[in-house]
């Protein structure tokens, strides 16, 4: 099998418009882009080798002259013959860009993977790679030495068998083509079980400003939120309702939240975490911008968008409602 699949990371500090023009690049040389925000796409190119007549690197080294030349940012491109190896290859490239190709041959593929220290196999967290590390296996060569079974033991059934896999170089995963995705999450866990409503409350407003950030970095809108709720004993809550037309805006991303909490009917309930999720995203170009006849609205908006400012210069959660200072989470 050739080598068709390249991980494409953008600078961590690359704006929202131009994540998406990097998008629209790659589309250019393939309908076959999967966008993995915050700043990461895998592009499958072995239908543009065969119409180019060239090989994945050549490619790879056209899409990051062109992101220069008409973007003015660059990209790290890891280059190999399955999603997880070029990922863990792009990883490797120090610097702000460049390219690595991993030949899609065994040799190649486990001489590269080989060193790499465990924590490093892509889609590995870090609980995992300690568990793994505690039974003497610190790279991933040890780890693809290990029969696959051993390492469903220490993982479990699921996750081992994955992890087995990776260690090898076997990631049979297609690429997908998708844009921005159509939801977003944050959560949050509690340090101790919490009865107090208040604070509960307290920890859903600041799940809701994370949100509606997160929304408008990506330039898009919520049609709906789903609120769960995580009680001690591993028991749950989980409801969703639709907003009254899409947003990213804190005000309305917080009416709902709360009305969502209070269909919980929560009485000194023993909560140990929560997820806020919004559903069914749209672009924000799509969502209905009219002038409200509300100047406190109005209002809100543009100290809104002044705290987005802000927070982009000096750091995320810089500025925030005081509310949330203080929260245990």
């Amino acid at each position: 099998m050739s080598t068709g699949v390249l991980h494409v990371r953008c600078a961590p500090a690359l704006p929202e418009e131009g994540y998406r023009a990097v998008l629209e690049l790659l589309r250019e040389f393939s309908p076959l882009v999967q966008a993995l925000p915050p700043r990461a796409a895998i592009v499958q190119v072995r239908g543009a080798q065969r119409y180019f007549g060239v090989d994945a690197e050549r490619i790879a080294e056209v899409v990051r002259l062109r992101a220069v030349a008409r973007l003015g940012t660059d990209v790290r491109i890891g280059v190999a013959g399955t999603w997880a190896v070029a990922a863990m290859a792009s990883a490797r490239i120090p610097g702000p860009g460049g390219i690595l190709t991993v030949p899609d041959d065994a040799a190649a593929v486990a001489g590269f993977l080989g060193p790499l220290p465990v924590e490093a196999l892509y889609g590995l967290g870090s609980r995992q790679a300690e568990a793994l590390r505690r039974y003497g296996l610190h790279t991933v060569g040890a780890l693809a030495e290990v029969p696959p079974g051993v390492v469903e033991r220490i993982l479990g059934r699921r996750a081992g068998r994955l992890v087995a896999e990776r260690a090898r170089g076997i990631d049979p995963r297609p690429v997908t083509p998708r844009d921005l995705p159509s939801s977003a999450a944050v959560r949050s866990r509690f340090t101790r079980e919490e009865l107090d409503g208040p604070h509960a409350r307290a920890e859903l407003l600041g799940l809701v400003v994370r949100l509606g950030a997160t929304l408008r970095g990506r330039r898009q809108a919520a049609r709906a939120l789903t609120l769960t709720l995580q009680f001690a004993g591993g028991t749950r809550w989980e409801k969703t309702r639709r907003l009254v037309e899409p947003s990213a805006h804190d005000e309305d991303l917080r009416t709902l939240a709360y009305r969502l909490m209070d269909a919980a009917g929560l009485q000194r309930a023993r909560l140990t975490g929560m997820v806020l999720r919004a559903e069914d995203l749209t672009g924000a170009e799509r969502a209905a911008r009219q002038l409200s006849l509300d100047p406190v609205r109005e209002s809100r908006l543009t100290v809104e968008a002044a705290i987005d400012r802000a927070n982009a210069r000096f750091g995320p959660g810089t500025v925030r409602p005081a509310a949330t200072f203080g929260r245990a989470s």
